[in-house]
């Protein structure tokens, strides 16, 4: 029988007394792929986080390649062959991708012309396009990404862990990812793949395991699953097959023009687009990666400026307006759901109840409140968005990223807007939450508010839209409405 790379026996994780994980054993074999599947709060990064070294374990054994290790930091791990892909990027923004992908591994005497070569030839053979050149801070979501997976591969671990790999990519990206997944399995490196798309990991893995509330569930063949096995293991309840299902049967009626956009421009990102967004209706966006929708989006909140000359003209309810800072946009109604809720989305150290007050008082909110106070508007938000905590004053770092995107999203909904702009919702959030934040987003526009969804993921977009808007080359360049749109039409429409 084969020995296991990596071998956990009765490992347990506790948190302020409360456990994360439970007894949980978990087995990786050497050049495998195993899925580690669960929604949010089950422990799939802990476990994970245990072996690479980021946490200890409060109890059991884990051993590598068969001897018993304690490891106390990533680096340690690494020694040993062990590196992940965080589904959070622990890039240095002011380095180029270049020194990000070496960093740590430089030699004694380094030239930057060599290291900037070594580092495009190592990117190209992966299939990503990414200039080593180019400052970190300066890049997308999904080119940090990529970033990440290519440093992971460059330091040639026996076996690597990917959280929420594909969470940024693009349809392309992702098969360019699949096929280096399996070309490192052939090279015989261990892959564990942690992942909200089912879909994904009934396709690549080889063995599946599920975690439920920090306690292992099952572990099988793939082979032996289908999506509702996976979901029924996942969350303990069937979910309904029409969290994707089209709509259009339902599409509303739009109230008055709350935000138009004309000519909007700034830098090669947004050119000249145009668009409108209606009060009681949820306005979709689609467009890959580069296509201007999020560089538009953060203007109209105040995050980004457009061009001082000819950068076009946003209007909030028929009032032309220019946001120079987001709290203005704020004031006037408008909030923008961040894509990165990490670097973006909330202050990771505070606590919950010190977050939502701090975006109370970002909407002239009363600027000292008792504890008693930030308690009270936290829990009647942890029950609102079923935010899984031990209490409201957990640090928000301490939650997994499902319940984090809660808290960004309770965070702007306190400030009471108009127009509620979400970018990427859903990314890196299991199917228990997709649900509830689609309900969410239904409900906002059933209560009569201007919504604007921003997603990568066109089952997402069908579902949730009532007008769908197709952005390519940093213009809105197609609008479908739910009846007439096709995963076919929108895609044609954002590629050519």
């Amino acid at each position: 029988m084969t020995t296991p790379l990596v071998e956990m026996t009765a490992i347990t994780k506790e948190y302020r007394g409360v456990p994360a994980v439970k007894n949980v054993s978990f087995t990786v074999l050497p050049a495998e792929i195993h899925a580690l599947l669960g929604e949010n709060g089950a422990g799939k990064s802990t476990l994970t986080k245990i072996i690479a070294g980021v946490t200890g374990a409060s109890s059991g054994i884990l051993k590598v390649g068969g001897q018993e290790v304690a490891f106390r930091s990533p680096s340690e791990a690494l020694a040993h062959g062990v590196a992940m892909v965080f589904q959070e990027t622990s890039l240095v923004p002011s380095m180029t991708v270049a020194q990000n992908l070496y960093l740590g591994n430089e030699k004694f005497f380094n030239r930057l012309r060599g290291l900037t070569i070594a580092a495009q030839q190592f990117l190209q053979t992966l299939n990503f396009n990414v200039d080593p050149l180019a400052m970190v801070a300066g890049l997308g979501a999904a080119q940090k990404q990529m970033v990440e997976i290519a440093r992971a591969v460059l330091q040639k671990a026996r076996l690597i862990i990917f959280d929420e790999p594909t969470a940024t990519l693009t349809p392309e990206e992702k098969r360019y990812f699949f096929a280096l997944v399996k070309r490192l399995q052939q090279d015989g490196v261990a892959i564990v793949f942690i992942s909200h798309a089912i879909e994904e990991a009934l396709m690549i893995a080889d063995r599946i395991t599920i975690l439920r509330d920090g306690e292992l569930v099952v572990t099988g063949q793939a082979s032996a699953f289908d999506r509702d096995k996976v979901i029924q293991a996942m969350v303990g309840r069937t979910l309904s097959g029409a969290l994707y299902q089209r709509h259009a049967g339902r599409v509303r009626t739009p109230g008055a023009k709350v935000l138009s956009v004309q000519n909007l421009s700034m830098g090669a990102m947004v050119r000249n687009t145009s668009f409108t967004v209606y009060a009681g209706q949820v306005t979709g966006v689609f467009g890959l990666i580069g296509s201007g929708r999020t560089e538009a989006a953060k203007i109209v909140a105040g995050v980004l400026k457009r061009n001082f000359f000819n950068g076009g003209e946003v209007r909030l309810n028929d009032r032309p307006v220019t946001y120079r800072l987001p709290r203005h946009a704020v004031l006037d109604g408008v909030v923008y759901v961040t894509e990165d809720r990490k670097l973006e989305g909330f202050f990771d150290q505070m606590s919950i109840a010190q977050n939502l007050h701090l975006g109370q008082l970002a909407a002239k909110g009363p600027p000292i409140v008792s504890n008693a106070e930030m308690t009270a508007l936290a829990e009647a938000w942890r029950g609102k968005l079923n935010i899984k905590t031990i209490n409201a004053d957990a640090r928000v770092i301490e939650l997994s990223g499902g319940n984090q995107q809660k808290v960004v999203i309770a965070k702007s909904l306190v400030q009471k807007p108009r127009l509620v702009i979400f970018d990427e919702p859903t990314r890196g959030v299991d199917v228990g939450a997709i649900a509830e934040i689609h309900q969410l987003i239904q409900s906002l526009a059933d209560d009569g508010l201007a919504v604007m969804v921003i997603s990568s993921y066109l089952p997402e977009i069908l579902n949730l839209s009532d007008r769908i808007l197709v952005a390519r080359q940093g213009r809105i360049v197609e609008e479908f409405t739910p009846a007439e749109a096709t995963e076919q039409k929108i895609m044609y429409a954002a590629v050519h």
